[in-house]
C-alpha cells in the first residue's frame, strides 16, 4: 500500500500553529525591553554605578572648603591663693564658634578624587558588560525555548509518521503481504516517539520557565525565524581585527586598565606620606559669661562676652612615621605588578575567546549549510525508501530509519541556526561592542 511522505502536511501544521501563537507572540526585542527592567544582574551592576558614581563625590569633598559651628556650655570652679590670702568661686560659661578651612596643598586628597572618577568609570565599564551579558543570556533562552518547540515539533511529526508506517504494517500483515516484524519495528518506533515526545515536552516547559523568569513574566512566546532564512556572516571577515577590537573595547580588558590606573594613583597617593600640607583656615566665635567675667575685676557678676575672630594658614609636614610610608609605597608597588599581571592574563583570555567565537560562528555557519544539503538528501533517501519499501526492494526497518534521520537533521538544523545567531552576538560581546542595536537585525529575521 502506498505510504504518503508526511513532511508537507508536518509544515502546515507548524504554520498553523505559529499562526495561532504570533498573533501574542513577542519579538526579541520586546522581551529585552521588559528583561532590562527586571533583571537582578543589570540591575545590581546599576546600583553599583550609581554607587561609584556618590564614592567619587565624597572623594571630592577633600578638595573643598568645610564649615563646622562649634557650641558649647560649661559650669567653671576656680581656686585662688596668693601670699597667704585666696578666694574661690564658680561661674558659668557660654561658648560658640563657626570654623572654617580650605585645602591649599593637599596632594593625597588630589590623587583620592582621581581614584574615585576612575572608580566611578569602572563602575559604568561594568554596567556596559552587565548589559551585554543580559543580551547574549536573553538571546539563547530566546532561542532555547524556539529549539525547544521545533524539538517537539519535529517528535511529534516523526511519531505521526510512525504511526502511519504502523498501520500500514498491520494492514500488510492482516492481508498476507508482510510478516509479524515489520508490525514490531514499527511499534517499537512509535513507542519510542512517545517517550521522545515526554521528555521533549518537558525540556519546551522547562525552557519556557527560564525565559520568564528572565523577563519576569508568565506565558513568554517567542516569534519563530521566518522561512527561508539568510544567516549574517560576521563582519569583518577577520579573525585579527575582531581581536583587536576585542582587545581595546572589552569590558572586562576596560575595567582592568581602570584598576591599574587606581592602583598606580594608590602608589602615587602612598609616596605624599612626606610631604607637606597647607591649609588656610578661619573661625570666629563668642564666649559669653552670664555670671561675669572672672578675670575681670569689675563688676565681677556682671554679665559678660567676649567676640573672637582669626584667619592664618597652616603647614603641617610629617618628617618621620616609622617607616610606615616607606613600607606602604612597596605594598602599592606590589598591588600595581599584580593589578599588572591581570591585565595581561585578561588580554590573553579576550584575544582567545574572542578567535573562539569567530570561530564559531563561521563553523556554524558551514554546519547550517551542510544539514540544508542533509535535509534534502535525507528527504529524498527517505521517498526512495517508501517507494522501495512498496515495491518489495526495502524493507519496513529502512523507512524508520530514514524518517528518524530525516527528523534528525531538521532538529539539528534548527538547533544550528539558533547557535549561529546566538554566537553571532557572543562574539560581538567578546569584542566589546554588542549593544542593543544588535538586536534589531535579528528581530528583522523573526516572523512579524
Amino acid at each position: 500500500m502506498p505510504l504518503p511522505f508526511r513532511r508537507p502536511r508536518a509544515r502546515l501544521a507548524l504554520l498553523l500553529l505559529w499562526g495561532a501563537t504570533t498573533a501574542q507572540a513577542q519579538s526579541l526585542l520586546q522581551l529585552y525591553q521588559t528583561a532590562h527592567g527586571y533583571d537582578a544582574t543589570y540591575r545590581s551592576a546599576l546600583a553599583n554605578a550609581q554607587a561609584s558614581q556618590a564614592r567619587a563625590d565624597q572623594a571630592r569633598a577633600g578638595l573643598l572648603p568645610q564649615l563646622g559651628m562649634q557650641a558649647g556650655a560649661q559650669h567653671n570652679w576656680a581656686d585662688t591663693h596668693v601670699l597667704g590670702g585666696g578666694s574661690s568661686r564658680s561661674f558659668n560659661t557660654l561658648n560658640a564658634a563657626l570654623v572654617g578651612s580650605q585645602p591649599l596643598y593637599r596632594p593625597a586628597n588630589r590623587i583620592a578624587w582621581d581614584q574615585g572618577q576612575r572608580a566611578a568609570e569602572a563602575a559604568q565599564i561594568n554596567l556596559v558588560g552587565a548589559e551585554q551579558d543580559l543580551i547574549v543570556r536573553l538571546a539563547q533562552a530566546y532561542f532555547d525555548v524556539l529549539a525547544a518547540q521545533d524539538a517537539l515539533a519535529s517528535v511529534r511529526a516523526l511519531k505521526a509518521a510512525v504511526n502511519e508506517q504502523l498501520q500500514a504494517a498491520r494492514r500488510n500483515f492482516e492481508v498476507g503481504t508482510a510478516t509479524i516484524t515489520d508490525t514490531r519495528e514499527a511499534q517499537a518506533r512509535f513507542d519510542l516517539a512517545t517517550a521522545q515526545e515526554i521528555a521533549t515536552e518537558n525540556d519546551l516547559r522547562v525552557r519556557k520557565l527560564a525565559l520568564d523568569q528572565l523577563v519576569g513574566r508568565s506565558g513568554s512566546e517567542p516569534r519563530p525565524l521566518a522561512q527561508p532564512i539568510t544567516l549574517p556572516a560576521p563582519q569583518p571577515d577577520d579573525v585579527t581585527a575582531w581581536v583587536e577590537r576585542a582587545a581595546e573595547q572589552h569590558p572586562g580588558v576596560r575595567q582592568a586598565r581602570a584598576a591599574l590606573d587606581i592602583a598606580r594613583l594608590e602608589t602615587d597617593k602612598a609616596r605624599t606620606g612626606h610631604r607637606p600640607t597647607v591649609d588656610l583656615q578661619a573661625s570666629v566665635g563668642q564666649t559669653r559669661y552670664p555670671d561675669g567675667n572672672p578675670s575681670l575685676s569689675a563688676a565681677p557678676r556682671a554679665s559678660a562676652r567676649t567676640t573672637n575672630a582669626s584667619i592664618g594658614v597652616v603647614l603641617n609636614w610629617p618628617l618621620f612615621a616609622g617607616f610606615a610610608v616607606e613600607n606602604r609605597i612597596r605594598e602599592t608597588l606590589s598591588l600595581e605588578d599584580r593589578a599588572q599581571a591581570d591585565l595581561d592574563q585578561l588580554q590573553r583570555s579576550v584575544s582567545q575567546a574572542t578567535r573562539a567565537a569567530f570561530f564559531g560562528v563561521q563553523s556554524g555557519l558551514g554546519q547550517v549549510k551542510a544539514l540544508q544539503a542533509a535535509e534534502a538528501s535525507s528527504q529524498t533517501a527517505l521517498q526512495a525508501n517508501q517507494l522501495g519499501y512498496q515495491v518489495g526492494v526495502r524493507i519496513n526497518i529502512d523507512v524508520l530509519n530514514a524518517q528518524s534521520q530525516l527528523y534528525q537533521t531538521q532538529r539539528d538544523l534548527a538547533r544550528a541556526r539558533y547557535d549561529v545567531l546566538v554566537g553571532t552576538l557572543r562574539l560581538k560581546q567578546a569584542a566589546g561592542t554588542l549593544s542593543q542595536d544588535d538586536l534589531i537585525p535579528i528581530n528583522q529575521l523573526l516572523v512579524p
